[in-house]
C-alpha cells in the first residue's frame, strides 16, 4: 500500500456514563466529520492525499471497531463514515484508559498497513481512567510518545469529571510533537469538536495556542 499522510486511531468511550443518545451523537459526529467538506479537503490536500483510520471503542476493555481503512477520495470518506453509522452498540462499565493505550500500541499501532508521515491516538470521553490499573496512563502514554506517536485529547466536559478533565487530560493523555487537547462542551458539542479536531491532525497544522500544551 503507498505511504499515507496520517495514519489516525479514534478512540470512543463507550464506558457506563454513555448511554444510548450519547453513544448515537459519538458516532454521528465522527460520520458527519468524515463527510464535512473540510476535512475531506484537509486528506486530499495533504503531500500524500491520502490517510489512514481504525477505530476503537472502549471501556473495561477495548475493542477495535474498524480495522485500519484507508481514506483517499470524497467517495471513501463517505463509505466509511456509513461503516461508523452501522457499527453495533457497544458497552461496559469502567473508564480503562491505561488498558485502551496499551492494546492500540500492541494491536493496533503495530498494524498499520502503509507507511505514514504522521501516528495519531485521538481519544475522547468523559471521565479520568478509573481501572486503577497498575500500569498507569501516562506510563503507557510516555511509551507510545517515545515511539513517535502523537496523542491528542478530546475530553467531552459533562458530568462530575467535567469541570476538570480539560486539565486531567492534559496532564495524563496529550503527548508528542505538536499535541494538543480540544474539548467538547457536552456531548451536543461533539460533533463540533470532533470536525475541527481532525482537520489540524489530518493536516499536520499547529493547534491554536489555545488547544496546545502551554509552556
Amino acid at each position: 500500500m503507498p505511504p499515507v499522510d496520517t495514519a489516525l486511531v479514534l478512540s470512543v468511550d463507550v464506558s457506563n456514563s454513555v448511554d444510548d443518545t450519547r453513544y448515537k451523537l459519538q458516532l454521528e459526529g465522527i460520520a458527519k466529520a468524515l463527510e464535512d467538506d473540510s476535512v475531506v479537503d484537509a486528506i486530499l490536500t495533504g503531500g500524500r492525499g491520502s490517510i489512514l483510520i481504525s477505530m476503537v471503542m472502549w471501556a473495561d476493555r477495548p475493542k477495535i471497531a474498524i480495522p485500519w481503512v484507508r481514506i483517499s477520495s470524497k467517495e471513501e470518506a463517505v463509505a466509511v463514515a456509513a461503516q461508523v453509522r452501522r457499527l453495533p452498540r457497544e458497552g461496559g462499565e469502567f473508564t480503562c484508559m491505561s488498558g485502551m493505550l496499551r492494546m492500540i500500541a500492541d494491536k493496533v499501532v503495530t498494524q498499520i498497513p502503509a507507511t505514514p508521515h504522521r501516528i495519531v491516538i485521538d481519544v475522547s470521553g468523559d471521565g479520568k481512567d478509573n481501572c486503577n490499573r497498575e500500569e498507569p496512563v501516562d506510563a503507557v502514554r510516555d511509551e507510545l510518545v517515545d515511539s513517535g506517536v502523537i496523542i491528542n485529547g478530546l475530553p467531552i466536559l459533562e458530568g462530575d469529571d467535567g469541570p476538570a478533565l480539560e486539565g486531567w487530560y492534559r496532564d495524563y493523555v496529550m503527548g508528542g510533537t505538536g499535541a494538543f487537547v480540544l474539548p467538547a462542551n457536552g456531548y451536543e458539542d461533539f460533533e463540533r469538536a470532533i470536525r475541527a479536531k481532525f482537520v489540524i491532525e489530518i493536516s499536520g497544522r499547529a493547534p491554536s495556542a489555545r488547544y496546545a500544551k502551554a509552556d
